[in-house]
């Protein structure tokens, strides 16, 4: 407080992060305005951090969809190893635009399930060839099986709930295309990968579900 009433006020200004030092006399209306000024500073700064609906990234993610319905007409092994590297790269490219530009509400939600979609329909198409039991497959899809359980169980309960990737996740992800890519050559490896597939998917729902726990028990 200064001489003849006069006060040193600290307020957020347009800018948020911004600090001005105002003289301000002894007048209702200015400290009202400056409050104003204030609180629409705070009102901005929030709006900035609010996800966007969609992002370019998304875009990426969804070039996976056509070719996972693409994926069951293709029987040339070169043609399903194009279909596999394009799917691969949709999920690395949309992952590095997602972190450079920002995530999107979609992008939670329409990432894994493109993932899980190309997946199925991949590995029913190779299953033909009965290089591996349908038991193998089901175990190297659990993480996958799981996950969409979990989740429409989580709707239905509307306690929906989006966790953010993990390492487990990720490495079964890797396995997963190792595994296909395995199946469409032929490889004499093909069981071992599956089965490895399967291990790191069981560790990635075990891990999944510590995760969700420790949120529910936040909420």
């Amino acid at each position: 407080m200064l001489a003849h009433g006069e006060l040193l006020l600290a307020t957020h200004f347009c800018h948020a992060g911004e600090l001005a030092v105002v003289q301000v006399l002894e007048d209702r209306r200015l400290l009202q305005q400056i409050q104003v000024h204030a609180d629409e500073a705070i009102g901005r700064r929030r709006e900035g951090q609010v996800k966007p609906w969609v992002t370019w990234a998304d875009l990426l993610t969804a070039l996976r969809l056509p070719l996972a319905a693409a994926f069951p007409f293709v029987h040339r092994p070169a043609a399903q190893l194009g279909l596999v590297a394009a799917a691969a790269a949709s999920d690395f490219f949309d992952g590095m635009l997602a972190r450079r530009l920002g995530e999107s509400r979609a992008g939670a939600v329409l990432d894994p399930t493109a993932d899980k979609i190309f997946m199925a329909a991949a590995f029913v198409t190779v299953a033909r060839a009965d290089l591996l039991h349908p038991l193998e497959i089901a175990g190297v899809l659990s993480r996958d099986i799981v996950a969409t359980l979990g989740y429409v169980g989580a709707w239905l309960l509307r306690h929906p709930m989006t966790l953010p990737a993990r390492a487990g996740g990720k490495a079964v992800t890797v396995l997963q295309l190792l595994t296909l890519v395995a199946c469409i050559v032929a490889s004499p490896h093909v069981r071992s990968i599956a089965w490895a597939t399967t291990a790191v998917g069981l560790y990635a729902i075990w891990d999944y579900g510590r995760a969700a726990a420790r949120v529910n028990a936040q909420r």
